[in-house]
């Protein structure tokens, strides 16, 4: 055989391996945390950090624009958080359900995948939480003076030679990288949506950052790799029972009822 028979051969070779992961990983159910957890995550997901970038981006990006915009918008600005904020919170039965499919040909690709996104998700988490602390100072301490605690804090994180959260700045990026190219490997997302889900190590990370133009092509990327997945986990099978409604009623219920009458703190 010619070596440019060889070649063809091994693209045809990998194209049907490829092809057959994927008709394999289209009939995989999440055997934790379920196909409806999952498929809410894949589809609310992206919906809510979709939602924080675009209430957000009528403001300039940087920091003491953010902080202005609040000034002017508490209640809009705020909501853009939560919603971000939010959005992360609830991928991480999403990257989960992705990473077991990956897992089902490529394990080693689906367990740092998986591992770094998640580590990520972390981190995007805490950073959230200096965020919401931060513009309910300005309403005490006025936004001149949160300014300059920011400055500070900025500068106090270049200057320390490490931090738990600074470490893992690393894998909020590039964790999507590697979980984009498993995917693309085990044949559980198409090279489209492969390349789609890997645009998300260009959406910024950082105290008070707000949407930036590669924020759309990051979140973008997110919902055309996850939803399609959510959507067919709820198609792919019947839908929850009564029993499983009544617990899910009640169990809001409950949540709702504890977060308005329950002790503040």
């Amino acid at each position: 055989m010619t070596p440019q028979g060889r070649i063809t051969r091994w693209r045809q070779t990998g194209a049907d391996r490829r092809a057959a992961n994927a008709a394999a990983n289209l009939d995989r159910q999440p055997p934790f945390p379920g196909r409806w957890v999952s498929a809410v995550s894949l589809i609310a997901g992206p919906v809510l950090i979709m939602t924080g970038t675009l209430l957000r981006s009528p403001f300039h990006f940087f920091v003491p624009h953010q902080l202005t915009a609040y000034t002017q918008h508490p209640t809009l600005i705020m909501t853009a958080y939560t919603c971000f904020a939010a959005g992360f919170v609830l991928l991480w039965p999403a990257v989960m359900t992705l990473a077991q499919r990956i897992a089902a040909t490529s394990p080693l690709w689906a367990m740092w995948g998986g591992c770094l996104v998640i580590v990520g998700l972390f981190t995007r988490t805490f950073q959230y939480g200096t965020d919401y602390l931060t513009f309910h100072l300005i309403d005490s301490l006025g936004p001149q003076t949160v300014l300059d605690g920011i400055n500070h804090y900025y500068r106090e994180r270049l200057e320390s030679s490490w931090h738990p959260f600074k470490a893992m700045s690393g894998p909020a990026f590039f964790g999507w990288i590697v979980l984009a190219i498993g995917a693309y490997r085990s044949g559980a997302l198409g090279l489209g949506r492969s390349v789609a889900l890997g645009l998300m190590s260009a959406l910024a990370l950082g105290t008070l950052k707000g949407t930036e133009p590669q924020s759309f092509l990051a979140v973008g990327g997110l919902c055309v790799a996850f939803i399609p997945l959510g959507v067919s986990l709820l198609r792919g099978g019947p839908p929850p029972t009564r029993r499983a409604m009544f617990w899910i009623v009640l169990l809001v219920l409950v949540h709702v009822l504890m977060t308005a009458y329950g002790p503040k703190g």
